[in-house]
């Protein structure tokens, strides 16, 4: 859903980055859940508000900026039953991680391991296969339905794309 970003103030706040289509949209989905101690914890929102360009929060039991410190690039999950139904050809970006990306031609590009938002479309980051022929470490692949994206398959977890192994 997004991630904790760093402290604010002095006083526990926190900046929060909100990967949801409308950044407060984030605030619609609660309990949010943090990894620390590789263990998956609820926390609770005291508060939350808009400051210039960015959302800031207060988390309960976070009184001071140190403590809103180990808190920052924590990355904040909920439970999937709470996201709403999509409608076909639509992708939660939870569901694209992890998936092989093989070109129309059948060449195997490699692991989706993150995207991005670049303002005119999502990217996919895909990490290559080791033994790729082009010596490439990462791809970037534009998520253009129907352009490059030609095939997403959930059920076992391939994406064909018409893309240049090459790129």
């Amino acid at each position: 859903m997004g991630k904790m970003g760093s402290a604010y103030g002095i006083r526990g706040w926190l900046r929060v980055f909100s990967s949801t289509e409308e950044a407060e949209s984030i605030f619609d989905y609660q309990p949010w859940f943090i990894k620390r101690a590789g263990e998956w914890q609820p926390i609770g929102l005291e508060s939350w508000k808009r400051h210039n360009q960015d959302l800031i929060i207060k988390v309960k039991d976070i009184e001071d900026r140190e403590a809103a410190t180990l808190l920052t690039n924590c990355e904040i999950v909920v439970d999937a039953s709470q996201l709403p139904d999509l409608d076909s050809g639509e992708y939660y970006w939870k569901d694209l991680l992890g998936c092989q990306v093989v070109t129309v031609g059948g060449y195997q590009l490699g692991e989706v391991i993150d995207l991005m938002e670049t303002g005119s479309n999502d990217v996919l980051v895909v990490k290559a296969n080791l033994k790729d022929a082009f010596g490439i470490q990462e791809r970037l692949i534009p998520f253009l339905d129907g352009q490059v994206i030609k095939h997403v398959d959930l059920a076992t977890h391939v994406i064909e794309v018409d893309w240049d192994p090459g790129f």
